[in-house]
């Protein structure tokens, strides 16, 4: 008995044993303002997180350098169960090929979880944007290089990324406008500051519906069930593109083995629930789930893709 209280204490570096996890309200870092994808995907999974942990899942918006603010502190945070992160692409494949000083680093600084959901992104422009199509489009951001603003949800996002990649493909140049987050990035679109974006979908689904925005195309390598009558950018005439957003939680690296099996199988239970199923796949992301081990090796791929995309569209921080 003495023996096994001994090794739980080692185990869990402030002596809470596995089933007295968790033992207070656990903290979800979301990197990016509410209203966006990120913050959706992480309400949908905290809220049933909580309910089958028995505690309350609180996420905290952290915006700001494109995910870097949020990424830093949750790596800073205490590795005892009660700090999760929200990453992504942006953070963990993006501003890692992007900042030479980057404040955390994407795999010794964290213990990943469980990937969660990975979605596409919808091109939509503003209507006073003369293009239908992504092919009229690349006409006309061919004729005007450099008049054309795109907004994104921050730097090194996957929105940047995905236009970074059509940048590349198509051959054209387009300014870059990034914002803390999907809800100030709308407002200026919808106002015509900006003339288009890369944007996750629940969120500008409406404004396609109501005219107060166009969509062209959407990322990922299949047509969207929630715009099935929008086509891919790969079968608009650039063929090979596929961009888009992926979401996995983390949690600061050093958190006990113990308290990440833990995760990881009740955010596996919570995917399975058909709440938080049916409401992912409203934002048009598709459901992953898996080990810690196979979101390691996600992450170590895309790091290895993105850079790539980087270094062929010569795309560098602001």
């Amino acid at each position: 008995m003495k023996l096994a209280a001994f090794a739980c204490g080692i185990v869990f570096a402030l002596s809470v044993c596995a089933q007295d996890y968790p033992a207070k309200p656990i903290r979800l870092i979301v990197p990016f303002a509410p209203g966006g994808g990120n913050d959706t995907v992480a309400r949908a999974v905290a809220q049933q997180l909580g309910a089958s942990l028995g505690k309350p899942v609180i996420v905290d918006n952290r915006a700001g350098a494109g995910g870097v603010v949020g990424a830093e502190l949750a790596a800073r945070a205490a590795p005892d169960g009660y700090t999760l992160f929200l990453g992504g692409v942006g953070s963990h494949a993006v501003n890692p090929n992007l900042h030479a000083r980057l404040p955390y680093d994407p795999l010794n600084d964290f213990a990943p979880i469980t990937l969660i959901a990975s979605a596409p992104s919808v091109l939509v422009v503003h209507p006073s944007v003369r293009a239908n199509t992504i092919q009229e489009f690349t006409a006309l951001a061919k004729a005007n290089p450099g008049t054309l603003n795109y907004a994104s949800n921050g730097n090194g996002s996957s929105a940047q990324l995905a236009a970074g990649l059509y940048e590349s493909m198509a051959g054209v140049r387009m300014v870059h406008v990034p914002y803390k987050g999907l809800a100030p990035a709308l407002v200026d679109l919808l106002s015509g500051e900006v003339q288009l974006m890369f944007s996750s979908m629940v969120a500008i689904i409406p404004h396609i519906k109501a005219g107060r925005l166009r969509a062209l195309a959407v990322t990922g390598k299949k047509r969207s069930p929630l715009l099935p009558e929008l086509p891919t950018l790969a079968e608009s005439g650039l063929p090979g593109y596929e961009a888009g957003s992926w979401y996995g939680i983390l949690a600061p690296a050093g958190t006990p083995a113990a308290v990440v099996a833990r995760l990881n199988l009740e955010i596996n239970k919570a995917l399975r629930q058909p709440e938080v199923s049916e409401r992912l796949a409203a934002e048009g992301a598709e459901v992953i789930g898996g080990t810690p081990e196979e979101f390691t090796a996600h992450i170590r791929d895309e790091l290895a893709r993105v850079r790539k995309i980087l270094r062929d569209g010569g795309i560098r921080m602001e």
